[in-house]
């Protein structure tokens, strides 16, 4: 993919950036280099090779999954302010 110095000023213009004329050639050039790197990483063949969850192979220790805290809503909710079938009230903050 090609660009131009007009590509450039009108990304900076959407993104409401000001950007001068070396600053724009300078732009220019380094995404230039990036879409390259990203046409040369597009052209790899990957057909069959799997997904990789991590760079790394690496196992993750889970643990069980069970509750370990006793249930103490009704202790919070007694103090709190206002409370409806479990819930908590709030006070309407947008109209």
């Amino acid at each position: 993919m090609s660009l131009t110095l007009d590509d450039v000023q009108r990304a900076a213009d959407l993104a409401r950036i000001e950007i001068g004329e070396a600053e724009a050639l300078v732009t220019l050039d380094q995404l230039t280099r990036v879409f390259a790197m990203i046409e040369q990483m597009q052209a790899v063949d990957v057909s069959g090779i799997e997904p990789m969850a991590h760079a790394q192979d690496l196992v993750l220790r889970l643990r069980p999954d069970a509750v370990t805290e006793a249930d103490q809503r009704g202790a919070f909710q007694a103090v709190a302010p206002e409370t409806e079938a479990g819930l908590y009230l709030v006070p309407k903050v947008i109209e």
